[in-house]
Order: structure tokens, then C-alpha cells, then sequence
């Protein structure tokens, strides 16, 4: 089969854009170079490859699973069922983020923690765009933390990684404590292919989405230098819930919230 006709194949199976992608990733190349080649036969191996991932595909599973890696502000990381796909709304905390720090900090050497890094992606950015940061990277999930070291591995980064619940029992200090933490509802429906196929650890947080968001500010404190900033991305309908929770935990401190490019509330930020 040529290009051409897996091409077709695909996009008679699934969408035509996840069909090119699925494709190209096999091939080594962009979707764009693919129509430079449509006469090239391909080998039966990434035939059967192929079809075998547009199966997965049609069967629910996320593309970013299936190719393995997803690009998160430029930098390639790997993925799988042990951590959260790193979304698009993620990547604008890390680009808000570092327009605080450096706006707060300037050049300074700080120390950040990204807690419940899954992937590393927040982490591992900052680490990229700040290098001479110190960066841990902390998750209860070995798993994830596994995949974190790859990625940081493969990025040529060096951070510190942590496995431990939130907080609890570090004694460190830190300028900046940024974290996507699981905030949806145990009651509240959400896209299939999500609900079936990403952690659910990476995803659920109690009754309100609160826990865990309370489990860090109720114990954040002891872990925050005298100049600091706090970065959390949140579910859209919780500004105020979180709100009162920042006044209850660290009353003197200034809130900033921002909206996502959808115009949902999605990131507080927390400072002295």
C-alpha cells in the first residue's frame, strides 16, 4: 500500500487530521510531509501498524496514548495510561507563570515545586524555560513518577523527584509551589475517552474537587518562603470555593485569577 491508500484507509475509519497523525508519527515526520511521498509503498509491518493503531483509535483510546508522546509547549513528552494527558489550558498556567516568576523574581535562583507532576510537563517546562531554577518534581503515583524521569531524561533536565502525598511531612521551602491538581467532581460526568482511559487518580478530588486543593493550603505554610508565589490551575467553576479557601489558609495573602482562552475561569495565582 502507498501512502495515498493508508491515507484513505484512515480517513475512512476516523477523522482525516487523526488519521495523517497517526500515520506520520509511524513514519517519522509532520502530517504536512506525508503529501509529499503519497506514491511511497509501505512496507507490511507499518501497514499492519497502522491499522492496528486506527483500530484503537475507533475504539476509544486517546491518540496521545497510542503514539505515546504529546508536544507540551514545544517540548516532546511521553505519555501513557499512568498519567494525565497534558492539556492545552496547562500549558497557558506555565506561560502565566513564568511571567510572574520573572516579573517577581527577576534573576534570581529560586526553588519551585510542581506537586502532582504526572508527566513532569509543568515541571520540566519550568525547569527548561528558568534553568537556573531548582525544580522538584513530587506525585504519589510511582507510576507517574516514572514517566516524569524519562521525560526529564530525554529533555536532558535535571530535577529532583519526590514521591510523597502533596506536602505532607516536607519540611523544604520554596519561592514558588505551582500545581494541576485532580479537581473534577466524583460526580460529575465528563468525556468518556477520558473517564475510560486516563488515571482517575490524575483526575477526581471529592464531592466538591476540592480535597486536594485543601490537603496543599492547608499544610502550605511551613513549605513557603517569606517572597512567594502560588500557581494552581482550577476547575472552572471553583474561583470562589478556592477563593475562600486561600483567605481561610493565608488571609493576608493576594489572589489573581485568569481566565482560560474560553473565557473560563482556570488559574489562581496566590502571592505575598
Amino acid at each position: 500500500m502507498t501512502v495515498d491508500d493508508l491515507i484513505a484507509y484512515g480517513k475512512s475509519k476516523v477523522h482525516s487530521d487523526l488519521a495523517k497523525m497517526l500515520l506520520a508519527d509511524l513514519l517519522d515526520m509532520n502530517s504536512l510531509e506525508l503529501f509529499m511521498i503519497l506514491d511511497k509503498e509501505i512496507e507490511d509491518s507499518i501497514v499492519y501498524e497502522y491499522k492496528r493503531r486506527v483500530s484503537e483509535l475507533r475504539e476509544g483510546r486517546p491518540i496521545q496514548y497510542i503514539i505515546g508522546n504529546v508536544n507540551f509547549y514545544g517540548n516532546k513528552l511521553n505519555v501513557d495510561e499512568r498519567v494525565l494527558i497534558p492539556r492545552f489550558e496547562t500549558e497557558q498556567l506555565v506561560e502565566e507563570t513564568i511571567k510572574r516568576i520573572k516579573n517577581k523574581f527577576g534573576n534570581k535562583e529560586i526553588s519551585i515545586i510542581d506537586l502532582g507532576t504526572g508527566s513532569g510537563a509543568i515541571g520540566l517546562t519550568l525547569k527548561k524555560e528558568l534553568p537556573n531554577a531548582e525544580i522538584d518534581l513530587l506525585d504519589i503515583s510511582t507510576d507517574a513518577l516514572d514517566v516524569a524521569k524519562t521525560n526529564s531524561e530525554n529533555l536532558g533536565l535535571e530535577v529532583n523527584i519526590i514521591h510523597n502525598d502533596m506536602l505532607e511531612n516536607i519540611d523544604k521551602k520554596y519561592d514558588v509551589i505551582i500545581s494541576n491538581p485532580p479537581y473534577i467532581r466524583t460526580d460529575e460526568e465528563i468525556e468518556d475517552i477520558v473517564r475510560d482511559n486516563e488515571p482517575h487518580i490524575a483526575l477526581f478530588a471529592g464531592k466538591e474537587g476540592l480535597d486536594c486543593y485543601i490537603k496543599i493550603l492547608s499544610d502550605i505554610k511551613k513549605n513557603l518562603k517569606d517572597d512567594y508565589l502560588i500557581a494552581f490551575e482550577i476547575g472552572d467553576l471553583q474561583k470562589d470555593s478556592i477563593t475562600a479557601l486561600v483567605n481561610k489558609f493565608l488571609p493576608d495573602a493576594n489572589i489573581e485569577c485568569l481566565k482560560d482562552l474560553s473565557n473560563r475561569d482556570r488559574m489562581i495565582f496566590i502571592y505575598n
